[in-house]
């Protein structure tokens, strides 16, 4: 009387199977794919086209984050980088981080520094004391 038929009954067997087993892997692989594996492919395909794509006189970013313009085109491995003038380096394709667009130039390339286009108070004085002097300094040889 005090046995309950819950109790009463035999454990079963595995009900559903192989099916209730391999479910939550397929469901798990399956959201792997669409998060991780199908970006990751299309990223990977986007940059050896971007690689691919190098022409003489574009600006490329370097892995080491050197910037420069590609003066030669040496081979599908390797690209000649002029980073200064009379400077040029040879750099693997694979090395290199990033292509601009031509004439793409940072925004603050045009900018003046704010320094150099401001003078200080003491420089001011100083160029204004020099310039008194030269002005003596000709008023007095003119007598």
């Amino acid at each position: 009387m005090f046995i309950t038929p819950a109790y009463a009954q035999t454990a079963g067997g595995a009900g559903g199977g192989i099916m209730e087993l391999l479910f939550p892997l397929i469901l798990v692989g399956g959201i792997m794919w669409f998060l991780v594996i199908r970006p990751q492919r299309q990223q990977q395909k986007a940059r050896a086209e971007m690689l691919s794509n190098i022409r003489r006189n574009d600006t490329v970013v370097t892995g080491g984050g050197l910037v420069g313009k590609v003066t030669k085109v040496i081979d599908d491995t390797e690209v000649e980088v002029q980073i200064a003038p009379d400077v040029k380096v040879r750099a693997m394709r694979a090395m290199l981080a990033d292509v601009r667009v031509k004439g793409d130039t940072p925004k603050n390339d045009n900018a003046k520094p704010e320094k150099a286009a401001k003078s200080t108070k003491a420089e001011k004085s100083a160029k204004a004391e020099k310039s008194a002097k030269t002005d003596k300094a000709s008023k007095a040889s003119d007598k």
